[in-house]
């Protein structure tokens, strides 16, 4: 069943082709002039549009002017009862797969009708295929040999010609982003755009407008209309980061764009169909969420159909080392030097390491090491990682607001040779501040500093 949109300035014309298009089971939609064709093509996800060569005033040459223009995949056919060489010619160099001259032969139509859809059915499986492999090496971006990282990569393989929504977790920096933009490449919808945005960026309204897109005059700002990133995404994905700090009702919104392939722009009553893939990521326990009635059930089954869970770096330490050498490559190419290298001693030092902040931890302390100390071969001592979490002894947790601050300025004291003056502009108070605090931390003396 294909959707058909018929533009034709008559009445009887639009009532007969559609009776006779539903006989073949397709769904007819109708258009009498220009602007209520191009009103649904937004509102719908047309695959072919039959239009007459004069609309009223108007001329059909124009609507395919705007197919072609706004890159709208739909098939068309003209109908004229004018027929000549000229219009013929400039209908197909317009993009028009047929032309037809009223009277309609219904036999006709319906054959040439058949004949489009087939032809649009084999492009768009020819674009699957060329997706398929093109996608074929994009799984070298997850670098990885540990069993669960291959496993996922099992998984992502055999899902590839599953249209399903897919929900990704895990801790943050695990590459939940870099898996989605995998997922994608590799499916029927690699030739659609790949959409992504981080939920917990935005506040409730701007994320509604950017999600739903809006209308002129919703709000103080909106001074145009807006395509949200649902219709941006059509035909393709929409990668959803950080999906558990949705508010509550923008999780209703989410879940009748699911339910029901449409969306609804801030400020309009007009729902506009989509045809979008969610992939969904988050850090949080949906699960524990739903529980606690943070997070809609009905929207939590819409979206873990096809989960998948990345385990933490300190989890799969066989990662490591395969991670390091990706961000060696990417290293040397962007510096142009082949010789960069970690010695042995830092590379053992990176794999015994906790990795809070998982792979994009790593990546960032390779990136920063090389730009402190240029290498060519970095020692472990040049390499420098952050805290490891609760790593803190307890004295250093329990300290009060005063001895922070006697510490602190204990240290700028010495930072400046006991120069008080230095000091006090340093700390952003008065000199005689600065000596009253040192009598009543018994700090005056300069051999203390």
């Amino acid at each position: 069943m294909a959707t058909i949109l018929i533009v034709d300035d008559e009445f009887s014309i639009r009532k007969t082709l559609g009776l006779l298009l539903k006989t073949d089971q397709h769904l007819a939609l109708e258009a009498s002039n220009l602007a209520a064709a191009k009103a649904c093509l937004d509102k719908h996800i047309v695959d072919l549009v039959i239009t007459d060569m004069r609309i009223g005033e108007e001329s059909g040459l124009d609507l395919l002017t705007y197919l072609k223009e706004t890159g709208y995949a739909a098939e068309s056919i003209m109908m004229t009862a004018y027929a000549s060489i000229e219009t013929a010619v400039e209908a197909m160099r317009l993009g028009a797969y047929d032309y037809l001259t009223k009277p309609i032969n219904p036999d006709e139509l319906l054959l040439r009708v058949r004949k489009v859809l087939e032809k649009k059915s084999l492009s768009e499986e020819v674009t699957r295929l060329r997706g398929e492999l093109s996608g074929r090496g994009k799984f070298g971006h997850i670098a990885a040999r540990s069993p669960r990282m291959v496993e996922i990569r099992q998984i992502v393989e055999r899902i590839r010609d599953r249209d399903l929504p897919v929900l990704i977790t895990g801790e943050t920096g695990t590459g939940k982003e870099v898996l989605a933009n995998v997922i994608h490449s590799v499916s029927a919808r690699s030739h659609g755009p790949l959409v992504a945005i981080n939920c917990c960026t935005l506040p409730e309204e701007l994320l509604d407008s950017e999600l739903f897109g809006h209308i002129k005059g919703s709000f103080t700002s909106a001074t145009s209309n807006r395509k949200g990133l649902f219709q941006q995404a059509h035909g393709g994905t929409l990668f959803l980061d950080e999906i558990g700090d949705v508010s509550p009702r923008l999780q209703a919104k989410l879940l009748r764009a699911l339910q029901e392939g449409e969306v609804r722009p801030v400020g309009s009553e007009t729902p506009i169909k989509v045809n979008v893939r969610i992939i969904a990521a988050t850090n949080c326990d949906l699960e524990e969420m739903a529980n606690q009635g943070s997070f809609r059930r009905d929207l939590l089954f819409r979206l873990n159909v096809l989960p998948i869970h990345i385990p933490p770096l300190r989890e799969r330490r066989e990662d490591i080392l395969p991670l390091i050498d990706h961000f060696l490559g990417l290293e040397r190419k962007q510096l142009g030097r082949n010789d960069l290298n970690l010695s042995p001693a830092a590379r053992q030092k990176l794999v015994e390491y906790d990795w809070p902040g998982n792979v994009r931890e790593l990546k960032n302390v390779v990136e920063r090491s090389f730009a402190l100390h240029g290498g060519p071969v970095l020692e472990a001592h040049e390499i420098s990682l952050s805290m490891k979490p609760n790593a803190l002894d307890t004295a250093e947790k329990n300290k009060t607001l005063a001895q922070t601050e006697a510490e602190h300025i204990r240290r700028i004291l010495a930072e400046n040779h006991g120069n008080q003056v230095a000091a006090a502009r340093v700390l952003g108070i008065s000199r005689s501040t600065l000596r009253r605090k040192l009598e009543e931390m018994n700090l005056l003396s300069p051999a203390q500093f």
